[in-house]
This record gives structure tokens, C-alpha cells and sequence, in this order.
């Protein structure tokens, strides 16, 4: 028997603040195959199949995380209080949640059919290597390869298969753009990783973070995820001669007071279970829209002049 109030309480908790990320991700890429003359309805196709993809890898997580995170009757000292709270309060069942990833895999496939025959053969081996990621997804979690996975996912993969519908062809200048965003979108998974530390460390959870094995080391790597993004944001600009998209660097005092709730959360006096938790994670996903959403901008400008 359908639960539609279960089915309603996970679409709602799909984290769709995070699709900021998919959103101004395609934006930037979309913007770019403009500038190539690319087919604008295909890239509007893209970007819902994407879109909806993106809603499946959460919900994945939250799957993963209840079946294997909640084993552990120690794990939930540590839990922030939101995290699965509708399958902790048994709200939902993970019956609804599988229900909707199925949905959301289904509307997927769906625009990679119709993008198929609009654009070509090609689509069918993106949406395999998409599909492949999102089905694996727990598995690359579960052995430390998360920000790996999403990298490959909304990275290079992102961008040159949504390029490659919009133009029918592929860009290095695509590439090292996708390099710069995805340094973001790894930054907030790994500040979903640091802000679930302690809890991830007592259920065993593999995150790369606690392969470092030291959090004050796991905490300053935070640096060298972000400094990678703006350093080959620097490179596309000097290599396409696109410099107005180095305003993105204006994000840097936000990816510093980033840091610094990270830090808060994470010391052991104010180690918490509140709502903060939500609060930072949702501060990486805007730090990270908007540093696409900036270069974004820079990229509208050379597109109308």
C-alpha cells in the first residue's frame, strides 16, 4: 500500500537546498556551450536529467546511512538529530525512500532517452557512467570514495556530457572549467564528512576524512579542497582569456567564515546536535553557488559582448 505522506516527507527532504550546486553548475556549463552555439532545449533536457539525478545520489545516502550508520546503538550519541530524522521517526519507511530514488532514476533515464535521439550515441555512454555512479554510490561511500564518486559525477563528466549535447563535440576549455566547480561541490561533501566525523569514526564509516586518521589534519585539508578550486579557476581564465570569471575569487572571505564554523562545530566543548548542523552544511552549498554562479556571470559577460 502507497504511504503518500511518506513518499511526500522524503520528496520534501531530498535536500533540495542543495540543488543550488546542480543548478548553477549546468548554469556556468550551459552558458559556455552558448558560446559555442549550442542547442539550448538539449541543455535544458540535460540540466532536469541531471537535476533529478543529483536528488537520487542524496537520498542514496541517507539509504546508506540508515541501514549501515544506525547498526551501531553507539552512533547515535553522536548523530546530529536531522540527519534521517523521517526514517528515524518512522515517518517514512525505507520502502517510500527506495520508492522515490526509483522515481528520480526513472525521470533520469527518461531525458537520457529523449536526449538520445536528439543529440546522439554518445549520451548513452554518459548515462551509463552517471547511472553506474549513482547506483555505486553507497558502496564508493562506504569505502572512503564518496567525494571521488561525486567528483567524476558532477564534474568532468557533468560538463563534458552536457557540453557534448548542446555542441555535439567536447572542450578542454569544458574540462578545466568542471576542475574549478567540482572543487566546490567536493567542499561540501567534505564538510558533510568533517561535520559527521565523530559519528562516521564510532559506526567504522569509511570518509576521507578519517583516513587522514588526525581530525586537526582532516580539518586544514578542508583548504587544500577549496584552494584547488581556485587555482584551476585561475588557469581556465588565463587558458580561454576569460578573466572576468575570476571574480569568483569575492568567495573567499565566505569560504573563510566557512572554515570557521566547521572548526566551531567540530571542537569537542562545542561539539553539537542542533540545528547548526544544517545551518554549515547549507553555508558549503551556498558558498559553492555561488562561486559558480559568479563565474557564471563572467561567462554572460563574454557570451553578449
Amino acid at each position: 500500500m502507497i504511504n503518500l505522506r511518506g513518499i511526500l516527507t522524503v520528496i520534501k527532504n531530498s535536500r533540495w537546498y542543495s540543488a543550488d550546486m546542480t543548478v548553477f553548475s549546468c548554469l556556468a556549463c550551459f552558458l559556455y556551450a552558448l558560446g559555442a552555439d549550442g542547442n539550448v532545449l538539449n541543455g535544458i533536457v540535460a540540466f532536469v536529467g541531471i537535476l533529478f539525478a543529483h536528488m537520487a545520489t542524496n537520498l542514496y545516502d541517507d539509504y546508506s546511512d540508515f541501514k549501515v550508520l544506525f547498526k551501531n546503538p553507539r552512533a547515535i550519541e553522536f548523530v546530529p538529530d536531522v540527519k534521517c530524522d523521517y526514517l528515524r521517526k518512522n515517518i517514512s519507511s525505507t520502502k517510500d525512500l527506495m520508492g522515490v530514488i526509483v522515481l528520480y532514476c526513472l525521470i533520469a533515464i527518461l531525458t537520457g532517452i529523449v536526449l538520445f535521439f536528439r543529440a546522439g550515441e554518445f549520451v548513452f555512454f554518459f548515462a551509463l557512467a552517471g547511472g553506474g555512479i549513482v547506483l555505486s554510490y553507497p558502496l564508493f561511500s562506504r569505502v572512503g570514495l564518496s567525494e571521488i564518486a561525486v567528483g567524476l559525477a558532477f564534474g568532468p563528466l557533468l560538463f563534458e556530457g552536457m557540453y557534448y549535447v548542446m555542441t555535439g563535440g567536447f572542450s578542454w576549455g569544458v574540462l578545466l572549467l568542471s576542475l574549478s566547480v567540482v572543487m566546490f561541490t567536493v567542499g561540501v561533501m567534505y564538510v558533510h564528512t568533517l561535520l559527521d566525523y565523530e559519528s562516521d569514526k564510532i559506526s567504522d564509516k569509511k570518509t576521507l576524512a578519517l583516513r587522514f586518521n588526525n581530525k586537526d589534519f582532516a580539518l586544514k585539508f578542508f583548504w587544500i579542497v577549496y584552494g584547488l578550486g581556485y587555482l584551476f579557476l585561475l588557469v581556465f581564465a588565463i587558458v580561454e582569456k576569460k578573466y572576468f570569471c575570476l571574480a569568483a575569487f569575492l568567495t573567499l572571505p565566505f569560504v573563510f567564515t566557512l572554515y570557521k564554523s566547521v572548526c566551531a562545530y567540530s571542537s569537542p566543548e562545542n561539539y553539537m546536535r542542533d540545528k547548526s548542523y544544517l545551518a554549515v552544511l547549507k553555508g558549503a552549498a551556498k558558498v559553492m553557488a555561488l562561486f559558480t554562479f559568479l563565474i557564471s556571470v563572467g561567462l554572460f559577460v563574454y557570451f553578449v559582448i
